[in-house]
């Protein structure tokens, strides 16, 4: 809750608050009666920060001087205090260019933790959202033969599985992490979803605009055994995670606990846009490669991000992509509460109602 001890109001702030899931963080913390701060660039859309009780603090965090030079200002504002709690949503998931993911989500990332200890701002707690990419294609080899029982050939990726991104946004994550697990005296929490859905979300919106144009592709002919999780339950980790003592100085998986098959989303997208005739293809992964290859080198030529590139291909090869989220259940209570069904039937309802589809 936003109150402890009485009438003390928590302050928090949100970076990366004009995305897609720190903007959903920042509604749910005025919810709970924080005391709340949208960290933002100067360019930063404001669309869906428009409740007047937002504070807002536009953060360069290119580099530490100005950035220090900032921070000391807001905790000027707040009567000589910081924030009782960080989220760190902030981050590049896609560049043009593989140093551009190094420099906003590692250099970024570890510019603001050194600026925060050399203004004496560090946070009860500070929240990092990370990214199941962080451990790439492992445990990609089946291990059972599907059955009645269990359908699913392959083993959950664990804590204790050893990273290996096979992305550079997954690289420039784990670069982070490694960071901030060598931090002392730095309480902090991380956590790593799955694929994240949801209203304002635009990656999954994509294949929900080409299954209404007709059209729904899946990557590779072997099984693909794929987790999700809607923003409403990585909101209720956050706020969780961070007040528990059992989850400082830890990292988490986070996914709505089932599993699904290639076809499980799309097939209802379709019953959700009123069962619209689709043609479902399955690219061969040689053919994919070669269509991301070319989408990355159009994107970097004309400057611009396209839909499919060289990290997109790894992402959409990835056969295995189950989680253990048993430990963020025992240590602070996680408890997905939105079904595949429930979360992409609400997430249609939006895209209409925002003429998006």
């Amino acid at each position: 809750m936003g109150q402890s001890g009485g009438t003390e109001i928590m302050k928090i702030l949100i970076t990366g608050a004009s995305g897609f899931i720190g903007s959903f963080i920042v509604e749910e913390a005025i919810r709970q009666g924080f005391d709340t701060w949208a960290g933002v660039r100067a360019t930063s859309s404001k669309k869906y920060l428009q409740d007047e009780r937002i504070h807002f603090a536009q953060l360069d965090m290119r580099n530490t001087k100005k950035l220090c030079s900032q921070l000391l200002a807001y905790k000027t504002e707040m009567g000589g205090e910081g924030w009782d709690y960080i989220v760190h949503a902030a981050g590049a998931t896609k560049c043009l260019h593989a140093e551009d993911f190094f420099r906003t989500n590692t250099d970024g990332t570890r510019n603001f933790i050194d600026a925060l200890r050399e203004t004496g701002m560090v946070p009860r707690r500070f929240v990092f959202l990370s990214s199941l990419s962080i451990f790439g294609a492992i445990k990609e080899k089946p291990v059972r033969r599907p059955s009645a029982e269990n359908p699913w050939v392959y083993e959950p990726i664990l804590l204790t599985d050893e990273p290996q991104p096979n992305t550079i946004y997954g690289k420039s994550k784990l670069a982070a992490e490694q960071f901030l697990m060598e931090q002392k005296d730095f309480p902090f929490t991380i956590l790593r979803p799955t694929g994240v859905y949801g209203p304002r979300e635009r990656d999954y919106f994509l294949m929900a605009q080409s299954i209404k144009q007709h059209i729904d592709v899946a990557a590779g002919l072997t099984p693909q055994e794929i987790t999700f999780v809607y923003v409403d339950d990585v909101v209720q980790a956050v706020f969780k995670s961070m007040v528990s003592p059992d989850a400082e100085g830890k990292a988490y998986f986070l996914s709505d606990g089932e599993i699904y098959n290639s076809r499980s989303y799309s097939d209802l997208v379709q019953q959700h846009l009123g069962n619209p005739w689709v043609l479902h293809l399955k690219l061969p992964l040689c053919l994919l490669r070669a269509v991301c290859w070319l989408g990355g080198k159009m994107s970097r030529l004309a400057g611009k991000m396209t839909a499919l590139n060289d990290d997109k291909y790894h992402i959409l090869s990835q056969r295995n992509w189950q989680c253990d989220i048993a430990p963020a259940i025992a240590d602070f209570g996680y408890a997905p509460q939105w079904t595949l069904e429930k979360g992409v039937e609400e997430s249609i309802r939006w895209y209409k109602q925002e003429g998006w589809l």
